[in-house]
C-alpha cells in the first residue's frame, strides 16, 4: 500500500506540473500572436521535444545531439514559466519574444526529425577470432637407420700432440741442505720417513718444488 501512495503522489506531482507547463507556453505563445488551435500546439510539440531528447538519453546513453536538444526543450519550457510570471509585459510582448515564438516549430521539427532518424555511430566490435582447430594426429617419422662408422682412425692419426712436461725446477744446494735437517728432524721426532705434503708445509714451497726436493732426499 506504501509504494502504490508513493508511486501515485508522483504520478499527481507530474500531472500538476505538466498542466502548469502547458498553460503558461499556451499563455506565452497567445500573447506573441498565436491564436486558436495554434497557441495549444506549442505546448504540445515543446513537451514532446523533451520527452523525445529524455528517451533518446535513457535508450542510447548519453550524447551531444540528445543532451543539446533536451537543453533546447527545457529553456522553451523554463522560460515561459518564467516569462508568464511577471517578468515581460504580455500585453505588448517585445519583437525578440514573437520572432522566436515564430521560429519555434520548424526549430521542434529539425530536433525531432534528428532525434528519431539518426543514431550515434558506433565503431563496430571486432569479430571473436574462432578457436583453433586442433592439429590431426600425425604419425612420428621413422628413425633413420644410423650410417656406418668410418674407418677407425688410428692412435697416431691426427692426434693431438700432448704439452711436454715441465721440467723439475732447480734446487739451491742451501735449500736441500736445509730439507736434509728438516726430514731428520722429522724422522727422530716421529720415526718415519716425512712425506712430501709435509715436508712441503714445513719448507713452505710450491708442491713442485717440494716434489723436486723430496726426490733428491730419497
Amino acid at each position: 500500500m506504501a509504494s502504490r501512495l508513493r508511486i501515485d503522489a508522483v504520478l499527481v506531482q507530474a500531472v500538476i506540473a505538466g498542466a502548469l507547463s502547458f498553460a503558461h507556453l499556451h499563455d506565452l505563445a497567445a500573447a506573441a500572436g498565436q491564436d486558436g488551435w495554434k497557441a495549444w500546439a506549442y505546448p504540445v510539440s515543446v513537451d514532446l521535444l523533451l520527452v523525445a531528447a529524455w528517451r533518446r538519453l535513457r535508450s542510447e546513453g548519453p550524447s551531444r545531439l540528445a543532451w543539446s536538444w533536451f537543453v533546447i526543450a527545457l529553456f522553451a519550457s523554463l522560460g515561459a514559466n518564467i516569462a508568464t510570471a511577471g517578468f515581460l509585459d504580455l500585453a505588448n510582448p517585445p519583437a525578440l519574444l514573437r520572432l522566436g515564438i515564430a521560429g519555434w516549430p520548424a526549430l521542434a521539427f529539425l530536433g525531432g526529425t534528428l532525434l528519431a532518424h539518426s543514431s550515434e555511430h558506433r565503431e563496430p566490435q571486432p569479430p571473436t577470432p574462432a578457436a583453433p582447430d586442433p592439429a590431426p594426429h600425425t604419425e612420428p617419422d621413422p628413425i633413420p637407420d644410423p650410417e656406418p662408422d668410418a674407418a677407425p682412425v688410428t692412435a697416431n692419426e691426427d692426434a693431438p700432440a700432448l704439452p711436454a712436461a715441465d721440467p723439475a725446477p732447480a734446487v739451491p744446494a742451501v735449500l736441500i741442505e736445509h730439507a736434509r735437517k728438516v726430514a731428520a728432524d722429522h724422522q727422530a721426532r716421529t720415526g718415519t720417513r716425512i712425506d712430501t705434503e709435509t715436508l712441503r708445509a714445513r719448507l713452505g714451497v710450491p708442491a713442485q718444488l717440494a716434489a723436486a726436493i723430496a726426490a733428491q732426499l730419497a
